[in-house]
């Protein structure tokens, strides 16, 4: 059985698609603290891949975004499944989380390679040389 493999998006080509295709979800895989403090793209739901106050990977992941996508994950004959596009910080969390649920039996998922702040720079900050807020895609902050 071959499976699908968890397709790559920068930032601007996530954006395109969520609003292209009404279907697709973003969903926010980082921690609650950096969901809310550190500010996350303006629709994106919140299901955390690793969380406070253990810091392991979330078991119910899989199940939480079967739920948030309320039975539009199912393929039917003639229509494909609703696409699922994971974001975290910096690209690294939404790829694994995008890898189970390829396992999972989910079958159009994305990740946005640069995450919300992308990688760190010469000196030490993030969200100056990529992710969804260097390329000022909407964004907003609890």
């Amino acid at each position: 059985m071959t499976t699908t493999p968890v397709h790559d998006l920068a930032p601007k080509q996530a954006y395109e698609l969520l609003q292209k295709n009404p279907r697709a979800v973003l969903i926010d895989v980082r921690s609650s603290m950096e969901f809310l403090f550190v500010g996350h793209p303006k629709g994106a739901i919140h299901v955390p891949w690793i969380d406070e106050p253990d810091w392991k990977i979330n078991p119910h992941f899989a199940s939480q975004v079967r739920q948030v996508m309320l039975g539009g994950i199912s393929a039917h004959e003639g229509q494909s499944s609703a696409p699922v596009v994971l974001i975290c910080r910096s690209g690294k969390r939404s790829l694994e989380a995008g890898e189970l649920l390829i396992k999972e039996g989910f079958a159009d998922i994305y990740h946005i390679t640069e995450g919300f702040e992308g990688e760190l720079d010469e000196t030490h900050h993030r969200s100056t040389q990529g992710g969804w807020r260097f390329h000022g895609l909407p964004w907003e902050q609890c």
